[in-house]
């Protein structure tokens, strides 16, 4: 990778075994840090017409990639070979099929005892369900996650893959990844990491298991403080069918709010009767579809009412918070109206960066074989056979 970028991953080398969804999302979390991710793409994927336009995904972004065959014993070899100078090599195959490729853990930390290796799966190495089939949805139900959202009386709502692949699985992948790096710099030795997804977001959801236990939260969705029960804690539709926020918790944010809508705080109910929610619910809602979202905006934000507009993805890198802070950086590619998201967090001395990626997959073969030792005869040999593309 280019050398000008000092990351706070900077030096770390990460074998990624292409995956789909979760898994490149963690390690898009490494490689805007700075982590050198070389995707492994099997010979298959290479395009017979290599496209002349690089790719701007982010779930390629900052990355190289090779092709190699991993059904030849060639191009395990190979892959092994890399591990053995890599710091991490991840993977999210259905438990067992590393091994049975010749890839798991076992021989790569034979090979490389302070590889640290990442495995990424929906519903974990172990338990009757590990080698069945699912997706982010399945796990965000199986936690209880989705089945406290929604409105009342109404079904659980899906949340786009958000809490399983991408927080419960991805991020908790590369969060595990930087914990186990950090200790094998004191021990000299590496560990698997076994990231499931149903774990990440029975992890995220901790808090509200321990409310539910205290009976701060019950069953009864849409009911509750935080899942739209409380009157000052919703979303509420304006005279231009679009949607505002207000989340006034705490009481003297809750008056400032009554004070905008002009609704005298002291007709209503204490804040926290929860019996009185629905009625005043209706009275706050009435209010907000008088005027339009742009209006509410107008007068609501910047104040302490805990207020921002519901936007839409195509909406969001245009408001001025955003726009401020360079949440949304242009594409390389220059198109106008198009964004990628920056890296997030920020650091103050050694900031993560928004790199490009390779162009088409196996387009950084060479390169990076020759990084690793490989001589052009040897490059040219393992192309010949067909081990790499």
């Amino acid at each position: 990778m280019p050398k000008e970028f000092r990351g706070p991953l900077s030096g770390v080398t990460v074998i990624e075994l292409a995956g789909l969804g979760a898994l490149p999302f963690g390690t898009l979390k490494l490689a805007d840090m700075g982590a050198d991710v070389i995707r492994v793409n099997r010979v298959a994927e290479v395009p017979a017409s290599p496209p002349t336009d690089p790719r701007f995904s982010e779930f390629d972004r900052g990355r190289r990639s090779i092709a190699v065959d991993l059904k030849a014993p060639a191009g395990i070899e190979l892959v092994l070979s890399l591990a053995e100078r890599a710091d991490v090599l991840c993977e999210a195959f259905r438990p067992g099929v590393a091994e049975r490729l010749g890839l798991g853990p076992d021989v790569a930390l034979a090979r490389n005892p302070k590889l640290v290796y990442g495995r990424l799966t929906g519903w974990g190495q172990t338990g009757p369900l590990s080698h069945t089939a699912a997706h982010s949805l399945n796990y965000e139900a199986m936690t209880g996650a989705i089945g406290s959202i929604g409105p009342v009386g109404g079904p659980p709502v899906p949340l786009l893959q958000v809490l399983g692949d991408f927080a419960g699985g991805g991020l908790h992948l590369a969060y595990g990844i930087v914990c186990a790096l950090f200790e094998a710099q004191h021990s000299g030795h590496g560990q698997v990491i076994d990231a499931a997804m149903i774990d990440g977001v029975a992890s995220i959801f901790t808090v509200f298991y321990s409310m539910a236990r205290a009976g701060m939260h019950t069953e009864h969705i849409g009911t509750n403080l935080f899942d739209g029960g409380a009157p000052f804690y919703g979303v509420y539709e304006t005279s231009d069918a679009k949607y505002v926020t207000v989340a006034p918790i705490e009481p003297h944010f809750y008056a400032q709010l009554l004070e905008q809508l002009g609704i005298d705080a002291t007709t209503l109910p204490a804040q926290y009767d929860q019996a009185s929610w629905p009625a005043v619910r209706e009275q706050i809602a009435a209010v907000i579809r008088t005027k339009t979202r742009d209006q509410w905006q107008a007068q609501l934000e910047g104040t302490d009412v805990c207020f921002a507009p519901a936007l839409s993805f195509s909406e969001a890198p245009l408001h001025p918070h955003n726009v401020a802070r360079e949440m949304f950086l242009p594409t390389p590619d220059g198109v106008e109206g198009r964004y990628q998201v920056a890296p997030a967090p920020r650091l103050s001395r050694t900031p993560g960066e928004a790199r490009p990626s390779y162009q088409y997959e196996g387009s950084d073969t060479d390169s990076v074989l020759a990084e690793f030792g490989f001589d052009p005869e040897a490059i040219a040999a393992l192309r010949s056979d067909g081990t790499v593309a």
